[in-house]
């Protein structure tokens, strides 16, 4: 059990919940996380939106009553954790965009710290439904950073400046990138959301459909080569 040190609302719906301790965790990964003793009956997977020695941060929007119970727990209160799981966005050099839509943001602040050890150049895009939340914290990272609140991000962005689009958010999206980026020199990588129930890969809950058949979001995912996924 870890403890809670902070359980903040940053927006509508959306909270930062921060836990003491030392724990793993790579780019892009994710923890099952559960507050409550039986009912819901599953943890609920969360990404690393940041990391120090002294603690984890996850980023979370408000969905159901699992989320609910979370978005309740106070500083002090205890949480299971168990992880890291997934894959992550790899460690890339040359010039990089990070393009987060909405609760998608969630895995990318992560990312681009530990990008921006590596990388010749950062531009980060973050889109918003109806207000934008955190982006101070994205700004101490990006060489350019750029918001939209109510229109396409993806209008924003020139993808012949990259060597790589690292995203995370709607498939809708994410999509959109990847056929911007079809018959380029732009490889992308993009994170998929799925419900999950084990987190190992042994229940198949979170199956995507990829174009090497089936694949267990929890386990051979959540990050994927872009071109490879079939989005719904």
């Amino acid at each position: 059990m870890a403890k809670i040190l902070e359980n903040i609302k940053v927006a509508d719906r959306i909270y930062k919940l921060v836990v003491e301790g030392n724990f793993k965790g790579e780019m892009g990964q994710f923890f099952m996380i559960r507050g409550w003793e039986e009912f819901p009956l599953l943890s609920r997977p969360l990404s690393i939106h940041d990391k120090t020695h002294e603690s984890i941060t996850f980023l979370y929007r408000i969905e159901g009553s699992g989320t609910d119970k979370l978005s309740k727990l106070k500083s002090g209160d205890k949480l299971k954790l168990e992880g890291p799981y997934g894959n992550g966005y790899p460690k890339t050099k040359g010039k990089v965009a990070i393009v987060g839509g909405g609760i998608g943001i969630a895995p990318l602040l992560y990312t681009a710290k530990g990008l921006k050890k590596y990388i010749e150049k950062l531009d980060i895009y973050l889109g918003f439904t109806d207000t934008s939340y955190l982006t101070d914290e994205f700004k101490k990272y990006a060489d350019n950073l750029y918001v939209s609140v109510g229109d396409f991000i993806t209008e924003k962005i020139n993808v012949d400046e990259y060597d790589y689009i690292f995203t995370c958010g709607p498939e809708i999206m994410m999509k959109k990138i990847v056929d911007m980026t079809k018959g380029k020199n732009v490889k992308t990588y993009v994170s998929i959301e799925k419900h999950m129930a084990c987190g190992v890969g042994a229940c198949l809950v979170c199956s995507c459909k990829t174009k090497n058949g089936m694949s267990r979001v929890c386990k051979d995912g959540p990050v994927y080569d872009g071109e490879d996924v079939y989005y719904e």
